[in-house]
């Protein structure tokens, strides 16, 4: 709030004149034919969207991170159902704490990369920490997981290699894997027989097979047992992004080898801090010691980024020594996925994906998505509707995300206001 009020005080002296506005408008007068076309053809991109119907407006919240909210031009708290914050953990109070007391102690930040001068002491506690949670012998840290994923193929996998990726991987891994130089293939969407076909088609030196382990805009999980097994059959290596997974699935929430019980089964398993882990900031690769040793001397991402802030560390931290102390919140958002899948099925609902926390509540059309979202937010229930280029044409829906802290009254309250507004647009009868 304070910086809000900051802000606020900067627009007013900008409205009455005495900042710079001179410099402002000789900027304007300054702008070049190249950059006034540059402008004109995305202001063209911008209007076709915006034709299209799948404009993304951003909503400004005022508050915390949590299940309640307080949403910029909405009276009174909003539900949310939409957030990565799994566990709910992005604004409790231990966590926030733990995060304060690493700011006072190891300050704001780096301003420096891992090797030059950015590596404390709790940099190295967090990377033992997540390795012991994974089973895993080294973890790297990243700035994000995207840039896990920017980071790791390239390194790895050279001309004479090959690697075979699900078609619905997340944008991060499809771009990482434009990175490196192996021979590409992508296979049908979780379609073992079209794996092995590509499989059997290569001698390359190394085969890296790479999936989500839980595809983020369908909630469906990866079959790893098919896929550890055709990995054996072929001498192929495994990699799992187990973003929307890690800290809430599988009974100790170890991520999607624990969902079938194959805990350590995989090679490499690249993961984030920025959900369940606290929801601040960070990503990571876990798995052989000699990968993390080799990645921390040519993964770009990892050598040209500053050091993840000591807050964000701490507060994921914090949270794995919750998790490892118990499996309480794992289990809540079980119990909490259960309830709010089967009153939305009963209620006529088709729900996308895997009794997993991400339940995509399906309609098919993009403007319907978006006028459903907007209609459910007037009944104070926070949901986005996701629609092309995010998911294929003709497949939108409204992503509901369960969370540990939401309780049972706040599960049903949204399902009521889903079979409200499903009734008024004529999706349910």
């Amino acid at each position: 709030m304070l910086l809000t009020k900051q802000l606020l005080s900067r627009n007013a002296l900008a409205a009455s004149g005495n900042l710079n506005t001179l410099q402002v408008l000789r900027h304007a007068s300054s702008v070049t034919a190249a950059s006034a076309h540059f402008r004109q053809i995305v202001q063209t991109q911008l209007d076709e969207i915006e034709k299209a119907g799948t404009y993304k407006r951003e909503r400004i919240i005022v508050s915390p991170q949590a299940t309640s909210i307080n949403v910029e031009g909405s009276q009174g708290k909003i539900l949310n159902f939409c957030a990565n914050n799994y566990l709910g953990l992005a604004s409790h109070a231990d966590v926030v704490d733990f995060s304060k007391k690493a700011l006072d102690e190891y300050g704001a930040g780096l301003s420096s990369v891992r090797f030059i001068c950015g590596t404390q002491d709790i940099h190295k506690q967090l990377e033992k920490k997540l390795s012991e949670f994974h089973q895993r012998e080294d973890t790297i840290l990243y700035a994000s997981c995207f840039d896990a994923n920017a980071g790791v193929f390239e390194v790895v996998l050279t001309p004479e290699d090959a690697v075979f990726s699900d078609e619905l991987n997340h944008a991060s891994i499809i771009d990482g894997i434009r990175l490196c130089k192996a021979k590409k293939a992508r296979y049908l969407h979780r379609d073992m027989a079209d794996l092995e076909e590509k499989l059997k088609s290569t001698d390359a030196r190394i085969k890296m097979i790479v999936t989500d382990g839980v595809f983020s805009m369908d909630g469906n999980v990866a079959p790893l047992p098919e896929i550890f097994a055709l990995a054996e059959k072929y001498n192929a290596l495994t990699f799992v992004d187990d973003c929307h997974a890690t800290g809430f699935f599988g009974a100790t929430g170890r991520g999607t080898e624990e969902f079938y019980g194959m805990l350590g089964r995989c090679d490499i398993i690249n993961s984030t801090l920025g959900k369940a882990l606290g929801g601040a900031a960070g990503g990571y690769t876990t798995g052989p010691k000699e990968l993390v040793d080799l990645l921390r001397q040519k993964s770009r991402p990892y050598l040209f980024s500053n050091s993840l802030p000591p807050p964000v560390v701490a507060s994921a931290m914090k949270v794995i020594q919750m998790l490892m102390e118990s499996n309480k919140l794992t289990a809540r958002v079980q119990s909490n996925t259960k309830r709010f899948r089967d009153a939305m099925t009963k209620a006529g609902f088709t729900i996308s994906g895997m009794d997993h926390p991400i339940s995509p509540v399906m309609l098919g059309d993009a403007r319907l998505a978006s006028v459903f979202a907007d209609e459910m937010l007037k009944r104070g229930i926070y949901v986005i509707g996701f629609s092309y280029p995010v998911v294929p044409k003709g497949k939108a829906r409204i992503r509901v995300q369960l969370s540990a802290a939401h309780t049972d009254e706040e599960i049903d309250r949204a399902v009521a206001a889903f079979i409200e507004v499903g009734k008024q647009l004529g999706v349910i009868s």
